[in-house]
């Protein structure tokens, strides 16, 4: 509690400050918009074509994609690389769902491999037992920001003659061995939803490659399989991006670098005042590895007890994911089984993303682990 004159009045900490981050570049954000408003072209514009440029140099990249969102760019992804029905693909139950539904939309079946306890991201050892003669694909999730071991995972891929695509949603701007993930695998996928590291005022999405010929395929499946006007070679979607949402993106892009490295600042600052708190464990950051912490993620016994708590003192907090997706109800069909995926089902029962933010202030962040440390000791 912090006082107010002779009342006391509750800290209020939202998981993420949009509407601060906003004021930051807030005559540079309105400026472009207003310059999108009046020249009266709205769609697939040259805010489009320079924000792919731009993004493609930025993340290292030939091609950017845009389209209209991260699940679309999954599923344009695997459409491009021919995945239908009775294809197998490989990814992971511990993620946010449009990483599987995707799969299911492409009419091929999820496979679920399990995940390391230390980073949340896809075990792959656990990979290859789920091959089969059926598998098509791998798409592992660089979750919370932090990448995956996707060295690993491509050895894995040539090996038996398999696509991959990299689920980049949470990981804009994240990098192995000095290279930027999404740049690994044969496709990575980036949402720009407004709460990702790189985030838009609405739905946008992309899709980056080095294969000239796949990046032309999404290209046309993104825009109703069409080559020209009215001259469809696909079956395809209406995906595109907005030059609204291209403009904003534009603007945003050049403050990523440094949004990501308050952002690991605050994770540092976190892990000091967590030293000592032995029932609470922090994220690991793996060697080599740039991990832009999209979420700040510490596991705990007590989980339901101190989200309770830290609601009732003022703090959001959010639990990613409480339900993992080879036991969501959409998925019976697979007839996955309790306790398939040992690790995963006990981290969705651990698991608890504390607020992060370029700008979230220090005593805040004191704020919620004292409380944390008040709470544990009771």
């Amino acid at each position: 509690m912090i006082k107010s004159g002779t009342a006391e009045k509750l800290k209020k900490i939202p998981i993420i400050d949009l509407a601060s981050g906003y004021q930051l570049i807030k005559d540079e954000i309105e400026k472009a918009v207003l310059e999108v408003l009046a020249s009266g072209h709205y769609i697939l514009g040259p805010n489009v074509s320079l924000f792919e440029e731009e993004f493609s140099k930025y993340i290292g990249a030939k091609h950017t994609v845009s389209c209209a969102n991260g699940t679309d760019a999954l599923l344009l992804s695997l459409m491009a690389l021919g995945i239908k029905q009775g294809d197998e693909v490989i990814t992971v139950s511990h993620s946010f769902f449009a990483t599987s539904e995707a799969i299911a939309l492409a009419c091929a079946k999820p496979v679920f491999a399990d995940i390391r306890e230390n980073d949340f991201n896809i075990d792959p050892l656990k990979i290859e037992k789920l091959i089969t003669k059926n598998t098509k694909a791998i798409i592992p999730v660089h979750l919370y920001g932090q990448p995956c071991d996707i060295l690993k995972i491509v050895e894995i891929a040539k090996k038996h003659n398999l696509f991959v695509i990299e689920d980049c949603a949470q990981a804009a701007g994240a990098k192995l061995n000095g290279k930027s993930i999404g740049t690994f695998g044969d496709i990575g996928t980036v949402s720009f939803f407004p709460t990702k590291n790189l985030g838009a005022f609405g739905d946008a999405g992309a899709i980056v490659t080095n294969n000239e010929e796949l990046a032309n395929k999404i290209r046309q499946l993104r825009f109703h399989g069409s080559s020209k006007r009215y001259i469809h070679d696909y079956i395809g979607l209406n995906s595109r991006l907005d030059e609204i949402q291209a403009a904003i993106l534009r603007v945003k892009l050049k403050y990523l670098d440094e949004w990501n490295l308050k952002r690991q600042k605050a994770a540092e600052y976190y892990n000091e005042l967590f030293k000592n708190v032995k029932d609470v464990i922090i994220p690991s950051v793996k060697p080599n590895s740039c991990h832009i912490f999209h979420q700040y993620t510490i596991r705990l016994q007590k989980r339901d007890l101190v989200c309770e708590k830290l609601k009732e003192s003022g703090v959001e907090t959010i639990i990613y994911y409480p339900i993992p997706i080879h036991l969501q109800k959409a998925f019976d069909y697979l007839n996955c089984k309790s306790n398939s995926l040992p690790v995963t089902e006990k981290i969705c029962n651990e698991i608890l993303s504390l607020p992060v933010y370029p700008d979230i202030q220090r005593d805040d962040q004191e704020y919620i682990v004292e409380v944390i440390k008040k709470i544990l000791k009771e």
